[in-house]
């Protein structure tokens, strides 16, 4: 198989045939670099500088694409024209091979370049001098200067401004993905929020209008059916304006946003479960049952531990999806919600009758646990639900714990 060398850069081929029709130029016109009575000159005439003309027109091809052999081959050819009466072109197509190397060669070309073009300007000043000792001897390192050494710092100087710029740029594409990863987690995280908020305020309503409609069409009692219609009712009236608040917030954010629940709002919620047909019991670690009258306060005691606003707002929705959950699932029996304050914690535990029940039931989708779940997590709590045994039978066991001093609350 043939080998395939690569195509040349367009403007390589540009400069190069510029330069060799420069320099054949030159020849014609009989302008040299030297005369031929210049001891260096070997090869009198003009044609034998169109040799190294040539070869160095030809490495231009390959300044980018292969700059390392093409400055040693025009290192030959310009070492070449020394001898020959020489050409400009030749030499300016030279310091233009050697800022190629240094901008388009390897990292470790680039930086020897510099270094070898350098000892040889001083080489090249200080040996001449040395042996003839006259002052016109300085000029021959400042002419390897300007043709080696002054491309190679210049081409350095290129090539750093071009690998800064370079580092800019993909520092710039980092910080814009890191901005669109951080945005879209942001999202993510709006949504999964909005979800769980939407899902507490409302289902809990939406489950008791489904149970309680089933119970009217299933019952032929007229009282029964009044009963429930006036479930449905008070249900459908606080979820629609549930409802409205949410969609006014998330339309402009003018609406006035409610009070966060706390845990004063648990003996009302309770109620509310009451009137939908659960029959529920509220204690406060574990003794003392919750006074829930209109008159008697929460009786919540003041923990020693003050509980954060995050912590009473996931307990409250944990409460309530379990009681709602216990709406649409639990069979017939007491359901039991017990707060308990231990070691700076808030434990959250809600049991309810495990079984097959005959009223109707509402369909589940799992959102709740998960929601309820992620609650926790984001206070770096545990949670777990799961039936479990009991002397009073199979139960139905949810368990929160939500840490009361952790910093992700604070």
């Amino acid at each position: 198989m043939a080998l395939r060398l690569p195509r040349p850069h367009r403007f390589d081929a540009y400069i190069a045939l510029g330069g060799l029709l420069g320099g054949v130029l030159l020849v014609v016109i009989g302008l040299g670099v030297r005369t031929s009575r210049d001891p260096i000159t070997l090869f009198d005439g003009p044609w034998p500088v169109l040799v190294p003309l040539a070869v160095t027109a030809g490495c231009e091809l390959s300044r980018r694409t292969a700059p390392r052999a093409a400055l040693l081959t025009g290192t030959v050819a310009i070492t070449a024209d020394l001898v020959t009466q020489g050409n400009v072109a030749t030499v300016l197509m030279f310091t233009d091979l050697v800022y190629a190397a240094v901008l388009y060669g390897p990292p470790a070309s680039a930086r020897r370049i510099p270094w070898i073009t350098g000892l040889l300007t001083v080489a090249g000043t200080l040996v001449p001098f040395a042996v003839w000792r006259v002052p016109e001897a300085l000029l021959i390192g400042v002419a390897i200067g300007i043709v080696s050494f002054g491309p190679a710092a210049t081409g350095w100087i290129v090539r750093d401004h071009r690998d800064a710029a370079e580092a800019a740029r993909l520092r710039a594409e980092q910080t814009a993905l890191l901005a669109e990863m951080d945005r879209t987690q942001a999202i993510t995280a709006e949504r999964a929020r909005m979800a769980r908020e939407l899902h507490d305020i409302v289902a809990n309503h939406l489950s008791a209008i489904a149970i309680h409609s089933t119970a009217a069409l299933s019952l032929d009692e007229p009282a029964t059916s009044r009963q429930a219609l006036g479930v449905i009712r008070e249900n459908s009236v606080a979820g629609l304006a549930e409802m409205r608040r949410l969609i006014g917030i998330l339309r402009d954010g003018d609406s006035e946003p409610a009070a966060t629940p706390t845990l004063e709002g648990l003996p009302a919620l309770v109620e509310g479960a009451r009137a939908n047909g659960l029959d529920v019991s509220l204690a406060m670690d574990g003794s003392r049952a919750l006074n829930t009258g209109p008159d008697r306060g929460t009786g919540l005691d003041a923990p020693q531990c003050p509980v954060p606003a995050p912590v009473e707002l996931a307990a409250y929705r944990i409460v309530q999806e379990s009681l709602t959950n216990a709406l649409k699932h639990a069979g017939p029996g007491r359901v039991t919600v017990t707060l308990a304050h231990q070691d700076d914690s808030l434990t959250v535990t809600v049991t309810s009758p495990y079984g097959d029940r005959d009223g109707p039931r509402a369909p589940g989708s799992g959102a709740g646990l998960v929601g309820m779940r992620e609650r926790t997590e984001l206070l770096g709590g545990t949670f777990g639900a799961g039936p479990e045994e009991s002397a009073d039978g199979k139960l139905w066991a949810v368990r929160a714990a939500l840490p009361l001093t952790d910093r992700r609350i604070a």
